[in-house]
């Protein structure tokens, strides 16, 4: 049976971290915290609806609660599961060592803090999810993250494909948020950037909205 009437939107919800140990002002605070008003005066194309745009705690276990409502919020402001297939979570993480943009494709069930999270925990060698087995399973994103970095990086955007997104506080937010994405029909997907110091506000602002812009027109 043909669906009837326009497809419906493509809505996609963002987060950022706070700071943490090491990195004193977090980058993607500040991306996450201004997107919606840069993409309201770039102008939202056509079929994105930008949906909520939360910063996180940089912790793993002790934020799991707030972590939890935010994306189960926005799968049930969507409304039936028809709108919640076309809902995208994009997390945004800062590598303060990093130079170019990162698309990570996938997250492993271990959390080993090299530091303790802003909460004080330091887990090593510890499973993120015990009902998913051991430190070694992978999740993956099923959205086309080659074609999304092939995609950026023709924009002119320094990016690359990443298969690891480390064991700190990211991987274990964008695990959790990979398995919840596979048991709620919709999509996540984790992006590191970097500093401000090398790349700057404004274009790390530009990327943000290209990225999104690009994971509308694909999906």
């Amino acid at each position: 049976m043909g669906s009837e009437g326009p497809t419906p939107a493509v809505t996609i919800h963002v987060t950022g971290f706070k700071k943490f140990h090491g990195v004193a002002e977090n980058p993607t605070e500040t991306i996450v915290n201004n997107l919606h008003d840069y993409m309201n005066k770039r102008g939202l194309p056509k079929g994105l609806v930008l949906g909520s745009c939360t910063i996180l705690e940089t912790a793993g276990h002790g934020a799991l609660v707030p972590l939890y409502q935010t994306l189960q919020n926005a799968v049930s402001r969507d409304g039936n599961v028809s709108n919640a297939e076309r809902v995208i979570w994009v997390h945004f993480g800062v590598n303060s060592g990093a130079t170019r943009f990162a698309i990570e494709h996938q997250a492993f069930n271990e959390a080993t803090f090299r530091c303790p999270d802003e909460m004080g925990w330091k887990p090593q060698k510890v499973s993120i999810v015990p009902a998913d087995g051991s430190i070694s399973r992978v999740r993956k994103s099923s959205l086309p993250v080659e074609d999304i970095t092939k995609s950026l990086a023709k924009m002119g955007y320094e990016v690359m494909r990443s298969d690891d997104a480390g064991r700190f506080v990211c991987n274990y937010v964008y695990y959790h948020s990979l398995r919840f994405a596979e048991q709620n029909g919709i999509k996540s997907l984790f992006v590191h950037v970097p500093l401000f110091l090398t790349i700057d506000e404004d274009t790390q602002m530009q990327f943000a909205a290209s990225l999104l812009e690009l994971l509308a027109a694909l999906y």
